[in-house]
């Protein structure tokens, strides 16, 4: 009797969709509810629950199908672990349809090369990430979160404010904000109420 297919996606934010990892590890013949995922988590952590779970459901004769090496593992130690551990218990991977053999020297050059290249991806997201938060930093836009109203909307709402014809509720539906940035508004501007008054 030939084993399950064992799917696993991942996605590393929450903002990514797993529907295309989904479709392909169907289209893969693996059943829908036999696909373990983890969202919002990269693929350097290894603890994920969804990897676990999928790791967990293997037994002997089975296959854990994964769409590429990346979404299994981001780098080289990893991918070597989960494959060993796989292979103690022999279950086998497969890497987008194609089951890797550990004991083939050419598919386990082809697979180290397939974990060096995911580590090296990971590496230059990190530093993309840290160049552009440097940047954003010397360019000072990296101060926290935009301001909901320019200086020029903060003093007209808090003109309306003091000339008592708008109620708060009303300021923040005109002014499109909420009302916590309306009371804000009008807090910092208290020390010059009475002049504007």
């Amino acid at each position: 009797m030939s084993g399950l297919l064992i799917g696993y996606a991942r996605v590393s934010t929450d903002e990514q969709d797993l529907t295309a990892q989904r479709d392909a590890l169907t289209t893969l013949g693996v059943a829908p509810e036999r696909i373990y995922v983890d969202h919002g988590l990269t693929g350097t952590n290894r603890a994920r629950p969804g990897l676990r779970e999928a790791m967990a459901a293997c037994r002997g004769g089975d296959v854990l199908v994964v769409t590429k090496l990346d979404r299994l593992a981001r780098s080289l130690p990893d991918a070597r672990d989960i494959v060993a551990e796989l292979t103690a218990r022999e279950v086998k991977l497969s890497l987008g349809g194609s089951v890797h053999d550990p004991t083939d020297p050419v598919g386990r050059l082809l697979f180290n090369v397939l974990a060096m290249v995911a580590e090296f991806e990971s590496d230059l997201i990190k530093m993309r990430t840290r160049e552009g938060m440097k940047v954003a930093r010397a360019k000072g836009r990296l101060r926290g979160k935009k301001p909901k109203l320019s200086p020029r909307q903060e003093s007209h709402l808090v003109e309306l404010h003091h000339a008592g014809a708008h109620t708060s509720a009303e300021l923040a539906e005109l002014f499109s904000v909420a009302r916590s940035t309306v009371y804000r508004a009008i807090e910092r501007a208290r020390p010059a109420a009475p002049s504007a008054s």
